[in-house]
């Protein structure tokens, strides 16, 4: 039991400089680079359409999602873990908004994926709110209620959001 709540404050606190180094880019960067609420990209996310599915995560890696875009990241998964599966991409957040190596998954990593199919510049894709990994993983990107991202967020959005997600025994 001691493990699990040593784990569980480890993963919470990687979460929290996460979410801490994306209020810092969120704040400094006024180019979106074609991830600004509104955008053609996010009017693709319809909160109408939100469903749940588990997969392992093949790859972590950075597409352009749309001509014109600022680089963005996306895990490849499969539902299936054999080699004829078939692939899905998952669009995460902007890169600036937080990179592939800070992410917190890699290959191998069963995962539970919360988003919206979409098809952007001609492909499915899943625009993730929400990854969770085990018990204790959470990778939030996106408001459920409205599909709000939270790299458009200020500062106090962000704080909240963080605030929310941080275990009552922490504070």
């Amino acid at each position: 039991m001691y493990h699990r709540a040593k784990a569980a404050i480890i993963i919470v606190a990687i979460g929290l400089w996460l979410l801490n180094t994306s209020i810092c880019f969120a704040d400094q960067n006024q180019d979106m680079g074609g991830w600004e609420k509104g955008s053609p990209y996010n009017r693709h996310y319809d909160v109408s359409e939100v469903e749940s599915f588990k997969a392992w995560v093949v790859k972590v890696t950075e597409v352009v999602p749309m001509p014109g875009m600022s680089p963005g990241v996306v895990l490849f998964v499969r539902e299936g873990n054999t080699p004829g599966a078939e692939t899905i991409a998952v669009h995460v957040c902007p890169s600036w908004f937080m990179s592939p190596k800070n992410i917190g998954l890699k290959p191998g990593d069963r995962i539970k994926i919360r988003g919206v199919w979409a098809e952007i510049n001609g492909e499915d894709v899943i625009m993730a709110s929400k990854i969770k990994k085990g018990e204790y993983f959470v990778l939030k990107v996106r408001l459920t209620k409205d599909g709000k991202p939270f790299w458009t967020m200020d500062s106090d959005e962000l704080a909240a959001e963080r605030e929310a997600v941080n275990p009552k025994e922490m504070k």
